[in-house]
């Protein structure tokens, strides 16, 4: 079932020091915490901001949410590889303390369980949230197009469905906030990587999110859905990479189950 972003947006703005959009309908149904930052709070790792100022947004970013032990970021690639987080195992921080994991040369993360949040930085590519409601395990992934023509979609599903004992059935999905196909202008070797026609002179149109939807289908994932926010159309509320000719900042997307239990002891100061 494939529903589109139309109408009532599905990320919706939430008010605070940090401008962010959330999934408040996976909150309500499934209680899990899902969203982005917005423009104003660059959360760019690499960029040329002081260190200090775009750890201090993180550290307020991580106030958000209490619930949360362990958040994990890192250095995206746009390949295909996807880390597999296992907080049951020992991947968490000793109780009473909270951290962070540091990842290079990954573009997707799933987890199961509560505590660890997992979050990816993006500036029009897509962040792909999953989600296995009844498992509670989720997944998201920094899908640009070279992670969609690499099969960053099926290696996320897959490891998700391996580490929750699930169906690709068994998983919703929402393609977030990005940029659309009518500003996302590409050559022939952007639209024949991700297995699409490029007939004619070009340049031709790609709607990303159009096209890891049509992947979600074929692999068996159900209930997909789009968000209709555009980060080039939309630039007084996002960073467009594209938009800016690079010069922007990034935005975190983010998703995890909180602790039920929370130990004032482990939040993050």
């Amino acid at each position: 079932m494939l529903e589109a972003g139309s109408g009532v947006r599905a990320e919706r703005e939430v008010g605070g020091d940090v401008p962010r959009y959330e999934l408040v309908e996976w909150r309500a149904r499934f209680g899990v915490v899902a969203g982005i930052t917005g423009r104003g709070f660059d959360l760019g790792l690499w960029s040329g901001a002081p260190v200090g100022e775009v750890m201090g947004r993180w550290r307020a970013f991580r106030r958000l949410e209490p619930g949360f032990d362990l958040v994990v970021l890192g250095n995206q690639v746009h390949g295909a590889e996807v880390a597999v987080h296992r907080p049951a195992t020992g991947a968490l921080p000793a109780r009473g303390a909270a951290g962070w994991l540091q990842l290079d040369g990954i573009d997707g993360h799933v987890a199961r369980g509560e505590g660890l949040l997992l979050t990816v930085t993006v500036a029009d590519c897509i962040p792909v949230y999953l989600l296995a409601p009844e498992a509670r395990a989720v997944g998201l992934l920094h899908a640009g197009w070279r992670g969609t023509a690499a099969g960053l979609l099926a290696r996320g599903v897959a490891a998700l469905t391996s580490l929750a004992d699930v169906a690709p059935g068994d998983i919703v999905m929402h393609c977030g906030v990005g940029i659309c196909g009518e500003c996302y202008e590409v050559g022939s070797e952007v639209m024949t990587g991700c297995g699409l026609g490029a007939d004619g002179p070009g340049p031709w149109q790609l709607d990303l999110r159009e096209r890891l939807a049509e992947q979600a289908l074929a692999l068996g994932v159900r209930g997909v859905s789009l968000s209709s926010w555009c980060t080039g159309h939309h630039r007084d509320r996002f960073y467009s990479h594209r938009a800016s000719r690079g010069a922007d900042g990034r935005m975190a997307a983010y998703l995890g189950f909180p602790r039920q239990s929370i130990d004032s002891s482990a939040l993050p100061r």
